[in-house]
């Protein structure tokens, strides 16, 4: 091992043991409630592979995936998130004027401006809150839950509404066949607070990003390097989501199987500690990937992916309630969160029934 090498496995350590000491200072932070939404409109594998003329069942061999939801025209991204939202404060058993905090993530959000947090919390007929938008694509839900459990340490009241909402049909070019097969929309959403009680403990969240490989996975749309001199001006293919599939697979089967790896070491847990896993819901076989990879059993594993698609940041919050539907959340379980998305950014957290 060369100097470097040794300083880098060095520095990786330390930071590894410094987060654990700040995991063992950190407040409560509880998942009070849950809630999700799907549009009404089915996008089903028929109707793609009569589109780009693909045999039957080559769709679901490759993806796992049966059908996504489509946001109807008329619909935003916010109209999503505002139904998501008051099912996971109805869930939570508080009023909506008891939230302090909107953390909304989304890649496809209404618009640049004004954000749709803001957006949000106008549709919930509230006022005064912090509201804030942030875009790390899939890793959403994880990024939030980070920023949650900080803002926890410095107000341990809050009550905090994490949604994730995304409208990746509008940024899906209707011809590009390994983006349409793959993305849906739809909305998650988490309201978050601290103490003692009932709901699913945040232990510990770990998350990390390279932005080397921003152009695998990437859509530049209405931002600046959309260069768009006038309104006539006609929409360029940088607009929509571009994909290299084979490299986006690759990264995220290393990428989310390490940060697991390390969030287990960093909490004295093996994979058999593990009683539900559930990863973003990208594609069905960087699901069982990673799951075997880890070494957690494919019954630990709970899959959503095959009736909504992969829904972006949306994709955990959605599983874990639909994981909640099926009761396979229950008191004292130990539950492992991946995901990975562009930028690339990835993470992982762990939380106990």
């Amino acid at each position: 091992m060369n100097f470097d090498q040794e300083g880098t496995a060095a520095l990786k350590s330390a930071r590894i043991e410094r987060l654990a000491a700040q995991s063992r200072h950190t407040p409560r932070c509880r998942i009070l409630g849950l809630g999700g939404y799907l549009p009404e409109s089915v996008l089903s594998n028929d109707e793609l592979g009569r589109i780009f003329n693909l045999p039957d069942d080559w769709i679901f061999s490759r993806t796992g995936i049966r059908e996504r939801r489509i946001l109807a025209p008329g619909q935003d991204t916010s109209d999503m998130a505002l139904v998501a939202a008051r099912a996971a404060i109805a869930d939570a058993g508080i009023a909506a004027d008891q939230i302090t905090h909107i953390l909304l993530a989304s890649c496809a959000p209404d618009g640049l401006i004004p954000n749709t947090a803001c957006t949000l919390e106008r549709k919930l007929g509230l006022t005064g809150l912090m509201a804030m938008d942030f875009n790390v694509a899939c890793s959403g839900f994880l990024y939030g839950l980070y920023l949650a459990r900080a803002i926890l340490s410095l107000e341990p009241q809050a009550k905090i509404l994490l949604v994730t909402a995304e409208a990746m049909s509008r940024i899906c070019d209707a011809q590009s066949r390994n983006v349409r097969i793959l993305f849906g929309d739809g909305a998650g959403a988490a309201v978050i607070g601290g103490g003692e009680g009932p709901g699913a403990s945040v232990e510990d969240v770990l998350l990390s990003s390279d932005g080397t490989h921003g152009e695998i996975l990437a859509a530049n749309g209405a931002g600046s390097r959309a260069a768009y001199a006038s309104p006539d001006d006609p929409v360029g293919d940088g607009y929509f989501l571009r994909m290299n599939g084979r490299e986006v697979f690759k990264h995220a089967v290393c990428n989310m199987t390490e940060v697991c790896q390390s969030l287990l070491v960093r909490n004295g847990l093996r994979p058999e500690d593990i009683d539900l896993f559930v990863p973003h819901q990208a594609n069905l076989r960087i699901i069982e990937a990673v799951g075997q990879r880890l070494g957690i059993p494919a019954e630990n594993t709970h899959r959503y992916i095959e009736h909504c698609g992969n829904t972006s940041s949306a994709s955990i919050p959605l599983a874990l309630e639909d994981a909640a539907r099926q009761k396979r959340l229950h008191p004292g379980d130990c539950i492992l969160l991946a995901s990975f998305g562009a930028g690339f950014t990835w993470g992982s957290a762990l939380l106990r029934g």
